[in-house]
């Protein structure tokens, strides 16, 4: 169900982009835009851990230096079939942890040293669970395509402003004149479209961490594990937020900015109690009680 969710999204998401890009050039307008966003993108996909790794201050540690979460790291990365991912630590006491990573093949996980002091092995164990999830699910593929289209709806807006400015498009109705309904639609859209795509691409990232929790439920087979550990890091990240760059906080397991979300559409991440009552209810269905 996430990813018939994400699906319908993404192809919401494109047919937003389609329509701003036949409104300024027809199909061309989108084409183009599409073009010039992949190209911004594709560098950001293909170097995504190490700019995260970067702004999140990790270093990767050897076994010797981390024995307890390297154990824990081979373990769930048997336990889901893939390659193990590099280890990294971050020194900060707000608990949380991420995984980054185009494949499995190249891939990161990190963990604070905060969460290594408050999770036991079962919850730490979940957590990883849902991190490696992430890395199953190719969920940087999937936010490297949203953001590719996220980014070329706001250059056509930008487009759009800028050719209203200075006369460029003069909200010329299908005869060709100008006209005030024109006028007031490219207003619409210089205003609209970009916020509609940043809340369809924060509702994709809702879904992907929906997902993640699911892989690492089943991954683990610690539902409740993982519904224990998200509660224990909700409460200490609220007590103690990480001072971290917000364009990566999208990717930790719980909002590292300790702040609650003024309205669930600008949200980057499902509300705890929501993914909690999922997790309950897998582990009501399938027996797993761990």
């Amino acid at each position: 169900m996430t990813n018939v969710k994400t699906v319908f999204l993404l192809v919401l998401l494109a047919g937003l982009l389609i329509g701003i890009g036949y409104l300024v050039a027809g199909p061309t307008g989108a084409i183009f835009a599409f073009i010039i966003a992949l190209a911004l993108n594709i560098g950001s996909y293909w170097f995504s851990d190490k700019l995260a790794l970067k702004m999140t201050g990790a270093r990767e540690v050897t076994p010797d230096e981390e024995p307890r979460l390297h154990v824990v790291v081979d373990n769930v990365a048997a336990m889901a079939g893939l390659q193990k991912p590099k280890v990294y630590i971050i020194q900060n006491d707000s608990p949380n942890a991420f995984a980054t990573g185009r494949n499995d093949k190249h891939a990161a996980v990190a963990a604070t040293t905060g969460i290594m002091r408050i999770l036991d092995d079962r919850e730490l164990t979940a957590v990883l669970g849902h991190e490696l999830g992430h890395i199953r699910n190719r969920d940087i593929l999937v936010n490297a395509i949203v953001a590719t289209i996220a980014t070329a709806i706001t250059f056509i807006a930008t487009m759009l402003q800028w050719s209203l400015i200075f006369g460029g498009f003069g909200g010329r109705d299908r005869n060709g004149g100008g006209g005030i309904l024109g006028i007031l639609a490219l207003l619409a859209t210089i205003i609209l479209a970009p916020i509609a795509a940043s809340i369809i691409r924060l509702a994709i990232s809702r879904q992907r961490e929906y997902g993640a929790d699911e892989a690492g439920a089943y991954i683990t087979h610690m539902p409740l594990s993982l519904a224990s550990a998200l509660q224990k890091l909700e409460d200490y990240s609220r007590a103690r937020p990480m001072q971290v760059n917000p364009a990566v906080s999208h990717l930790f397991i719980v909002n590292p900015l300790g702040k609650v979300d003024f309205a669930a559409l600008f949200s980057t991440h499902p509300p705890v109690q929501a993914r909690i009552a999922r997790l309950n209810e897998i582990a009501r269905r399938t027996g797993n009680l761990g």
